[in-house]
């Protein structure tokens, strides 16, 4: 059985399994049409990469090493995706958006994968 800590990292992770799939069917379907180009694209690419950044930095035990790679990789990953996603033409925001869902998505099996294995 898992620990209240455990079940609580659990639901985080099929929580980003869910957001990746929301955003690989927005993707899929351009229903949202948003201005890549525009400043906040940029500065929330810049965070996930600094927040991803400070998530390899945090100390921590020996076997929470696969789950500090698997957060931080994913977060700068997705800051990267979003920053080329402010230099490519409009043909391409969509793949780069199912790009972005991919990502969260594999975030989310390999976290709960982790999770279970450890338990």
């Amino acid at each position: 059985m898992l620990s209240p800590a455990r079940l609580t990292q659990l639901i985080m992770e099929i929580i980003f399994l869910m957001l990746g799939l929301l955003v690989v069917g927005l993707g899929a379907k351009y229903i949202i049409r948003f201005d890549p180009r525009s400043g906040s694209v940029l500065v929330l690419g810049v965070a996930l990469i600094a927040w991803g950044l400070m998530a390899f930095s945090r100390p921590g035990q020996l076997w929470a090493r696969w789950q500090k790679w698997n957060r931080g990789g994913s977060l700068v990953l997705l800051g990267l995706i979003l920053l080329a996603m402010s230099r490519v033409p409009f043909l391409f925001v969509p793949k780069l958006l199912m790009l972005l869902g991919v990502i969260l998505i594999l975030r989310g099996l390999v976290g709960s994968l982790l999770i279970f294995k450890q338990s």
